[in-house]
């Protein structure tokens, strides 16, 4: 140990310039990590914190279930009876509105019922339950982007208005603030036309996109999807449903995984050169009577030392830069997963480490005993 920490000091600006390495390498995982989390959590919270456990959506509705399917009250209501457990209607659609107070936001409407278990609690002003057919609980993110309770929100195009009666927690669907809305008022949204007369006398469908069962089906799902013609996911499987989320979550994973694959080969060629720069001194050990073990020891001390403060460093690093975007941009990186992505570099970079020892052990003491001369 005390010959590692003695090199360390001698050879500092290689080992300075070999740590700085990871130190980087170790922060970008992290913040490649803060934005996979974030932009996951950008994408799917308002699903997330759907009390749900499975969703069921039309056959026909192959990918965006939310966008593309459409149920009705006799597929929900025989499913109640079949599926023996409680379920409730929700639509989802992306829409865009414009206050009274002339603040414009895109908004990612909810139709529930307003006194389903899908009906959100609020942190300010009032639920949805025994409001107006024309209410709208907004998430804290809506609130962020300048509106408030007590404000009139009019849908675009459409004549919509809409009295924002509560605030909810921070959610959001699509990189879009949810709101929640009246089943009823949904279907106004979702399916009227574009610059109709909002008292125009058009029949407006009685259709939702899912069917929100709170309990897993008790009968076998395939068998009731089969005698309804519906598809029927777990609302983790849903999340893929949301537009972008696979996509995302395969570009920054694969950004991930070539991170952990460089990690190794860097600190694996830094102490493969350092030990061939070193191949005399590790001669002159083994004639002096070091075994292999004490060098191997000496060498993983060395590699341990660089990564592991490195890594921490490069952790450091990764949580300053999400304290510093704040909000700004979709970036979350809890403790727990700062940590698992921390452990991982350092695992790999010491792998990295194992491409020396071979070359460690074979140091042979003779070299120092005039054997090449």
């Amino acid at each position: 140990m005390f010959l590692a920490l003695l090199e360390l000091r001698a050879a500092r600006g290689r080992f300075l310039l070999m740590g700085s390495v990871v130190v980087l390498v170790a922060a970008l995982v992290g913040i490649v990590s803060g934005f996979t989390t974030g932009l996951g959590d950008d994408t799917i919270s308002a699903l997330r914190r759907l009390p749900a456990a499975q969703l069921v959506f039309s056959s026909d509705a192959r990918s965006d279930q939310f966008a593309r399917s459409l149920l009705d009250e006799e597929t929900a209501a025989a499913w109640r009876k079949d599926a023996n457990t409680d379920a409730t209607p929700l639509g989802v659609s992306i829409t865009r509105g414009t206050t009274n107070r002339g603040t414009e936001v895109d908004l990612a409407a909810f139709g529930v019922e307003p006194d389903s278990f899908l009906s959100p609690s609020v942190t300010r002003g009032h639920g949805l339950a025994h409001a107006p057919a024309d209410s709208l609980v907004m998430s804290a993110k809506l609130a962020d982007e300048g509106v408030r309770v007590g404000d009139i929100l009019v849908i675009d195009r459409l004549g919509i208005r809409l009295h924002v009666v509560g605030a909810t927690e921070r959610s959001s669907y699509g990189h879009v603030a949810a709101a929640y809305v009246p089943l009823k008022t949904w279907q106004r949204i979702r399916f009227s036309t574009p610059g109709a007369p909002a008292s125009s006398a058009v029949a407006i469908p009685d259709q939702f996109s899912a069917l929100a069962l709170r309990t897993p089906a008790k009968a076998p799902t395939a068998e009731l999807d089969a005698r309804h013609s519906t598809t029927t996911l777990t609302k983790e499987k849903a999340y893929e449903a949301a537009p972008g989320y696979t996509g995302e979550r395969v570009t920054m994973n694969s950004i991930q995984v070539f991170l952990y694959l460089i990690a190794p080969l860097v600190v694996g060629a830094f102490f493969a050169v350092w030990t061939v720069q070193r191949q005399p001194e590790l001669a002159l050990l083994r004639a002096l009577g070091a075994s292999r073990r004490r060098l191997l020891a000496h060498t993983v001390l060395q590699a341990a030392l660089v990564v592991v403060l490195g890594t921490a460093a490069g952790a450091v690093l990764a949580g300053a830069v999400g304290l510093l975007v704040g909000e700004q941009v979709p970036f979350s990186l809890p403790a727990a997963t700062l940590a698992a992505t921390m452990c991982t570099v350092a695992a790999v970079g010491l792998a990295g480490t194992a491409l020396t020892l071979r070359r460690v052990t074979r140091a042979d003491p003779l070299t120092m005993l005039g054997a090449n001369r």
